[in-house]
């Protein structure tokens, strides 16, 4: 199973330097994209997954189907971009996003509200600061010390605009390019989904050939048990060819046990992984053929990823938000001028007399002083700014290394494929002359078994190549940002 920690490994590195966290919305607040990583394989000698689980090997589970469903690599990819847990998180992250800029957006719109109050009083004129005054008139009674009790009702609509505000002006700027960043990290997580929907798959495809291998190597072996038990019985090979050869057998027996095993789990990944209900019953019904791929020069390869590429979309636009929410804080700096407005009607009581009432009123407000809090914003704004920068710079270093590295291991799993081929060639060649021979009394099991050693050997290499390739070609869609298209032209009729 040394592939299998291989491939692992690659995914455990490759994936999460794919994503890039894009801001949700403006401000400090920034959401991260998780990266995928691969909850361990189904061998038992795989180390388990780390640390709290990913999203992207996650799902929310549809409902069941009677039977048993047939699955192709294409069906598990539309299941997975429909149910997988990080995809539905990115897509709530949009929404978030969304509601941040209308937000921010509603700062600038005009804000139109109606109030009605009716009202009726009595008031203690002492409380006041007003004390009777008596004056000695005949017939006046002097001032009284209670008013009231009396009534009174206004209703009246407001209307409220920013005619100038610098600062809300780029804040909602920053929000809007927020929002593109979150859009172009939904269709980030799509790719990402399709890169976990594709690993599993094409390994539970892998782990079925295996146990087709395992049982075809568990017939050779009940053969060769055979053929020495018989030789021991007519007396022309030692017991120990017989031992030898029963314990290939029971070996071979294991591993076909611990393949199956491995299958099962690894259905249960995939399972996990594209949000089938538990307990769903299903097939894998492609397979894994060796079809060979037009190889893409390195500068085409780059040019079509950093346009295509949505991780590297989202960071523009991550940074162009930065770029306003910096000028939002400088904004504190400038005056504002707003605009409000009311109208309506007032009086004693509304079944009574009653007239209109308005007020309008333009406010300029000119900051002189403000503690410092203008200057500490725009040096948040500054780190945030230079941050985004940052995150860019690497990222657009990252998919140059993650379109050679793609590059890189196509080739080398190609050639490998062929490579291993030609051991399956040599190694079934090798074990029938063996055979042969052992027949013949020219020599023992010990030839037998190292020829069936051999050819184990050869199919494990071949399943792996084959694995790698296969998979190579999805990293490669991966790291030219079109996964999704890329799996339909690279495996075209399976």
């Amino acid at each position: 199973m040394n592939c299998r920690w291989k491939i692992s490994f690659f995914i455990a590195i490759f994936l999460p330097l794919g994503t890039l966290p894009a801001r949700a919305q403006t401000g400090s607040t920034t959401t991260a994209t998780p990266a995928y990583t691969p909850s361990g394989s189904s061998s038992a000698t795989s180390p388990p997954a780390l640390g709290p689980q990913n999203p992207y090997i996650g799902s929310v589970p549809g409902k069941l189907v009677p039977g048993v469903l047939p699955l192709s690599l294409q069906d598990a990819i539309d299941r997975g971009l429909k149910q997988n847990l990080g995809l539905l998180l990115s897509n709530e992250d949009v929404r978030s996003a969304r509601g941040e800029r209308w937000t921010q957006l509603s700062k600038l719109l005009p804000n139109l509200t109606t109030q009605t109050s009716v009202d009726a009083s009595q008031i203690d004129l002492a409380t006041l600061g007003i004390t009777s005054v008596h004056i000695a008139i005949p017939g006046f009674p002097g001032f009284p010390s209670v008013a009231g009790p009396f009534s009174y009702f206004d209703s009246r609509g407001y209307l409220t605009q920013k005619l100038f505000d610098w600062k809300s002006i780029n804040q909602t700027r920053s929000a809007i390019k927020g929002l593109e960043a979150s859009k172009h990290t939904y269709e980030d997580a799509r790719d990402l989904v399709v890169l976990a929907v594709g690993y599993t798959y094409l390994q539970g495809i892998a782990d079925a050939a295996r146990i087709d291998t395992a049982a075809a190597q568990v017939k050779t072996a009940q053969a060769l048990y055979d053929q020495a038990s018989d030789q021991v019985s007519a007396g022309t090979s030692p017991a120990i060819d017989a031992l030898r050869a029963k314990v290939e057998l029971q070996t071979r027996q294991q591993q076909l046990i611990q393949a199956k095993n491995d299958f099962a789990i690894q259905k249960l990944t995939i399972a996990r992984v594209i949000g089938l209900a538990p307990g769903q019953e299903f097939d894998l019904t492609d397979t894994s053929p060796y079809k060979t791929l037009e190889a893409i020069p390195v500068e085409e390869a780059l040019r079509r990823a950093y346009s295509s590429r949505s991780d590297f979309q989202a960071a523009l636009s991550d940074v162009r938000s930065a770029e306003y929410s910096r000028k939002a804080a400088f904004g504190g700096y400038y005056p504002t001028l707003d605009f409000s407005a009311d109208y309506g009607a007032a009086g004693n009581h509304p079944s009574t007399s009653s007239h209109g009432v308005f007020d309008v009123r333009g406010t300029l407000t000119i900051p002189i002083f403000q503690g410092g809090s203008v200057h500490g914003d725009v040096l948040k704004a500054d780190a945030q700014l230079e941050q985004s920068r940052q995150r860019l710079e690497n990222l657009r270093g990252q998919i140059d290394a993650d379109v050679r590295t793609a590059l890189f291991n196509l080739q080398s799993s190609a050639e490998q494929v062929i490579v291993a081929q030609s051991n399956i060639e040599l190694a079934e060649e090798t074990l029938t002359q063996s055979r042969d021979r052992f027949a013949a009394g020219v020599t023992d099991t010990v030839e037998v078994v190292q020829s069936q050693e051999t050819v184990a050997t050869a199919h494990e290499q071949y399943i792996s190549s084959l694995y790698a390739y296969n998979y190579a070609k999805i990293s490669l869609a991966r790291a030219l940002g079109q996964a999704e298209e890329g799996v339909k032209e690279f495996f075209k009729g399976k």
